[in-house]
């Protein structure tokens, strides 16, 4: 089967072309080892689902592997208690029906807790068949959720929250979960903030047990010169790896959606035309040029959401405007929500204490969108 760069969606080692993982998993299997809760917090399209699919793969010899997607359960599942044990207890039943090695009489008790309408279903009571699991279960029990973003303007969510953390406190005495891993953009140790600013809950977070997630998700020269010389094995197009891995890299900082998109235009858009009449043509310095060229000019998920979030939050555009205009260096502050925002959304990076535009290709477009406004505003 013929591989291709994968712009959309979670990679797969079968069909596209991608980075080595295993350094990643096995740092975060040390984590899990350890018993530590913590979130996978990364900008959007930063290999977040990716990494969790790999990391269900990699644990399987030794755990058993719980992964749900909360993009699956809609706003209705979220309205209230019972509405989101219901809708829990749908994906849990979901997923366990394709898993081995589950304790008997889990399936039926997440099929009592789906179709219960007698009486609302509690969260305790779902949280009660996990310790059951857990407790009759040949290996630990890993949790996985991906797209927790989809989730926290709700307070449900935080009672949620606050069960895994009660697990989590009292697994000395209860069975309860190995690891649990979170993947989201925003930080959910600051997701109370964001429900209830009010003073009081600033730092009442039920996830403050959370543990620091310190993998580095971006792609270094030599991971992407690895992924290259899985394509020069396929198409023997002569290109020089390292020169076109390092100049990859020095447009895009490693951030992984952008270096795939890259290699997405060089491999289908700009092979066999006009401009590059071949593979070997395209996979050259002008060649990168052209792609880096036709990736400032379109619109792409990922570009257009920072679009979004500057219009959403007024204040990051201060913050790049510093940066990009006044040439200011600014020294990060983690008390800085502004810049503790750009940070979080992937605008901006912290390198030596200060803080800088993420990466050559959002520095670019954003000093694009910023020149465009002016002449329109003229």
């Amino acid at each position: 089967m013929t591989k291709t760069f994968n712009v959309s969606g979670a990679c797969n080692p079968r069909l596209h072309y991608m980075v080595n993982l295993e350094p990643r998993l096995y740092e975060i299997k040390k984590m899990i080892d350890a018993g530590k809760y913590f979130t996978i917090n990364r900008a959007r399209q930063y290999g977040k689902t990716t990494i969790l699919r790999a990391l269900s793969d990699y644990l399987r010899k030794e755990y058993s592997v719980l992964s749900l997607d909360f993009q699956r359960l809609s706003a209705a599942d979220f309205s209230d208690e019972a509405a989101f044990v219901n809708g829990l207890a749908r994906e849990v039943g979901r997923r366990i029906s394709f898993m081995e090695g589950v304790p008997a009489g889990i399936k039926e008790a997440m099929k009592e807790l789906e179709e219960k309408r007698s009486y609302p279903p509690k969260m305790a009571e779902i949280f009660d068949c996990f310790t059951q699991w857990c407790m009759h279960a040949e290996k630990p029990l890993v949790l996985l959720v991906d797209e927790v973003d989809t989730a926290t303007n709700n307070q449900v969510f935080l009672d949620f929250l606050a069960q895994l953390r009660a697990g989590f406190m009292d697994r000395d005495e209860i069975p309860t979960f190995q690891s649990v891993i979170l993947a989201s953009v925003y930080d959910i140790r600051n997701i109370r903030k964001k429900l209830r600013p009010d003073e009081e809950h600033r730092e009442n977070s039920p996830w403050n047990i959370a543990a620091d997630f310190l993998v580095d998700m971006s792609f270094s020269a030599s991971e992407i010169g690895g992924m290259l010389k899985e394509y020069e094995n396929d198409y023997h197009t002569g290109m020089d790896i390292s020169m076109i891995a390092h100049l990859l890299y020095d447009y895009t900082s490693g951030y992984p959606y952008l270096v795939s998109r890259l290699c997405y235009f060089m491999d289908e858009r700009l092979s066999d035309t006009d401009a590059f009449s071949d593979r070997k043509s395209t996979w050259t310095k002008k060649g990168v040029l052209a792609a880096v060229k036709m990736l400032l000019d379109e619109n792409n998920p990922l570009l257009d959401s920072l679009t979004h979030k500057l219009n959403q939050f007024p204040e990051l555009e201060k913050v790049i405007s510093k940066l990009l205009f006044q040439g200011q260096t600014i020294a990060y502050d983690p008390d800085d929500v502004a810049v503790r925002n750009a940070r979080m959304f992937g605008f901006v990076k912290v390198e030596n204490s200060t803080v800088q535009i993420a990466n050559r290709i959002f520095e670019t477009r954003l000093y694009n969108r910023w020149r465009s406004s002016e002449k329109i505003n003229e």
